[in-house]
C-alpha cells in the first residue's frame, strides 16, 4: 500500500472511529435518564408548572391584544425551555467533570473529541425530548398553531439550530464552574430574569422603560418572537431585532456557536491535558 493511498484510509479509519465512540457515549448519556430521571425536569416537569400557573392563576389578569392568552403563552413557554436547556447542560457537564467521569473517559481507549461529542448530543437529545413534551401538552391543553408548511419548516431549523447552540454554550458554562450546585445557581440568576424579560408570558410593549430596554435586545426575545410569529402570526415591534426575529435568532445561534465551541474545546483540552 502506497502512502498515498495509506493517509486516507487512516483518515477514515479514525472518522468512522470517533463516529462509533460518540454515538456510544451519547447512548449512555441518555441511558442514564431512567436512573436518574430529575434530570428532565427543567425540560419537562418545569415548563408545565409555569403553564398552569400563568394560564390558570395568572391569565384572568393578563390581556393579550388580538389573541387569546393562551395562544400567546405556548409559544413563549416553547422558546423558555429551549433557553432553560442551558442549565441542564451545563449541570450534567459540571457533574461530568467533577465526578472523575471524564477522568475514566480519558483512560479508555476511545477518541477524546468524541467525549465531549457525546455530552452535547446527549443534552441535545434532552432538550429535544422536552420540547416535544411541552409541544404534545400545549396542543392537549388547547393551543391552536396556525402553521404553513414553509413556517414549519422554517421553525424547525430554528429550534435545531437554537438547542445546538444553547447546549453548546450550556457545556461551556458546566466547564467554567466548580461544581453543579453552582451552575445551577448562576444558570437560574442569569437565565430565569432575561427569559421572563423577553415576552414570554406579557408583551414587552407594556414595561417600564428598563426593563423594556433590555428585554427589546435581549437573545432571549428574539427566540420568543420567532416562535410566536411563525406558530401564530403575531410580530412585536421596538428595536430590529423584534421586527427581524427569525434573522436575529440565527445570528445570536451563529454568535454563540463561534464563542461557546472553540472556547469548550479548549478548555476540555486543557483538562485532558492536566
Amino acid at each position: 500500500m502506497t502512502s498515498s493511498t495509506a493517509a486516507p484510509e487512516r483518515s477514515g479509519r479514525a472518522l468512522r472511529r470517533y463516529l462509533a465512540d460518540s454515538a456510544a457515549l451519547t447512548g449512555r448519556s441518555l441511558r442514564s435518564i431512567p436512573r436518574v430521571p430529575e434530570r428532565l425536569l427543567d425540560v419537562t416537569i418545569q415548563p408545565i408548572v409555569f403553564i398552569l400557573l400563568f394560564l390558570y392563576v395568572f391569565g384572568s389578569a393578563i390581556h393579550v391584544t388580538g389573541i387569546s392568552y393562551k395562544d400567546y403563552l405556548f409559544p413563549g413557554i416553547i422558546a423558555q425551555s429551549l433557553a432553560f436547556g442551558v442549565i441542564g447542560a451545563g449541570v450534567a457537564t459540571s457533574n461530568d467533570m467533577n465526578e472523575g467521569v471524564v477522568d475514566r473517559f480519558r483512560s479508555m481507549p476511545i477518541s477524546r473529541l468524541s467525549i465531549i461529542t457525546g455530552q452535547v448530543m446527549g443534552q441535545f437529545c434532552e432538550a429535544i425530548l422536552g420540547m416535544v413534551i411541552v409541544v404534545v401538552f400545549g396542543l392537549l391543553m388547547g393551543w391552536n398553531p396556525h402553521l404553513t408548511l414553509a413556517h414549519g419548516i422554517e421553525l424547525f431549523a430554528l429550534m435545531i439550530l437554537g438547542v445546538f447552540a444553547f447546549t453548546w454554550a450550556g457545556v461551556l458554562a458546566g466547564m467554567l464552574v466548580r461544581s453543579p450546585d453552582a451552575m445551577q445557581g448562576a444558570g437560574f440568576i442569569i437565565v430565569f430574569p432575561l427569559s421572563f424579560m423577553a415576552g414570554t408570558f406579557v408583551p414587552i410593549a407594556g414595561m417600564d422603560a428598563v426593563p423594556r430596554a433590555i428585554a427589546e435586545w435581549d437573545p432571549i426575545s428574539a427566540l420568543v418572537a420567532s416562535v410566536r410569529g411563525l406558530t401564530q402570526g403575531v410580530h412585536s415591534g421596538g428595536s430590529w431585532q423584534l421586527e427581524h426575529p427569525e434573522i436575529a435568532m440565527a445570528l445570536w445561534c451563529v454568535l454563540i456557536l463561534a464563542v461557546s465551541m472553540p472556547l469548550a474545546l479548549r478548555r476540555f483540552n486543557r483538562t485532558l491535558s492536566s
